[in-house]
């Protein structure tokens, strides 16, 4: 029988937030344990160990990936939703073999608990050029035009109000600056939207969707110019086909470092999204736009 996450409804918004990801990633937020046991099964330490244990979206790492070959040279950069702060961490790392390092970075997070493990995570990396905000992505403490770049990976769907944080971005752009997201399972075709197998593992206060024709909207609305939305479907369905695949070979090693549960529905979760990847409900993307 599926388990659902609908039982979460009468939390706040953080609450749900927490009880979610705390759901599928359990094992992570007792740092010391999952690091000993990572190190383990990987043979690697700091973030090289981690791999995509710590960025576990739809995407993993290769949709950093996408978001790190549109990037110029930032030298100042922030995450919107940065969770346990994986993506960042990645991206950054990214940019730095690239031979353009980031001077200051910024993960923007709601959820306490989620800022407290980045921090964790960030000090037991040695890294002192991440700066964690526990605040929403609608009210960023940092003064306008200080940031070269915003990035989303993957939180798009956790924001219940994408319109305010486009408009957020666009504030702490300076002229000439860019966002970049990625739209795992945030943006749906007009008029249409995914099937009940996938909310039941995706809930509603949880994960929210937007048409594509609104998403525009809210891009022009924020001010942003020379916005793309670059399909990514056969790419993204072909993505968890492959990450699938590396769960079923590698499930050993998975449930022991997260738990046998959390990595049944996190396999679960990957399925019925590349379920509506396939059939045309969910419509992944790579947004990009610039601030005039």
């Amino acid at each position: 029988m599926t388990k659902a996450f609908g039982t979460m409804k009468n939390h706040g918004a953080t609450d749900l937030q927490l009880a979610y990801h705390r759901r599928l990633f359990g094992g992570l937020f007792d740092w010391q344990a999952a690091e000993r046991r990572i190190t383990r099964f990987t043979g690697g330490t700091g973030a090289a160990g981690l791999m995509s244990l710590d960025q576990m979206g739809h995407f993993g790492p290769n949709g950093c990936d996408l978001v790190v070959e549109r990037l110029a040279a930032p030298a100042r950069l922030a995450e919107m939703g940065s969770g346990f702060g994986g993506a960042l961490r990645y991206i950054l790392d990214r940019l730095t073999e690239r031979g353009t390092p980031v001077e200051q970075a910024y993960g923007v997070e709601l959820v306490p608990e989620h800022c407290e493990l980045s921090r964790t995570i960030n000090e037991s990396q040695g890294r002192e050029d991440i700066t964690i905000f526990c605040s929403s992505a609608e009210s960023v403490p940092l003064p306008d035009a200080s940031l070269d770049a915003v990035v989303i990976t993957g939180s798009l769907p956790h924001f219940p109000r994408p319109d305010r944080v486009f408009q957020e971005a666009a504030r702490l752009l300076r002229p000439g600056g860019a966002l970049l997201c990625t739209e795992e399972v945030s943006l749906a075709p007009d008029g249409a939207g995914p099937a009940e197998t996938f909310r039941e593992l995706h809930p509603a206060g949880v994960f929210h969707t937007t048409p594509v024709t609104t998403r525009r909207e809210q891009l022009r609305a924020a001010g942003l110019t020379r916005i793309e939305l670059t399909d990514l479907a056969p790419w993204a369905t072909d993505l968890l086909a492959a990450r699938l695949k590396a769960l079923r070979l590698f499930r050993g090693s998975a449930e022991a470092m997260l738990g046998t549960e959390e990595v049944d529905l996190v396999v679960r979760t990957l399925a019925t999204a590349r379920e509506e990847y396939a059939m045309g409900r969910l419509c992944p993307a790579l947004v990009t736009a610039v601030r005039p």
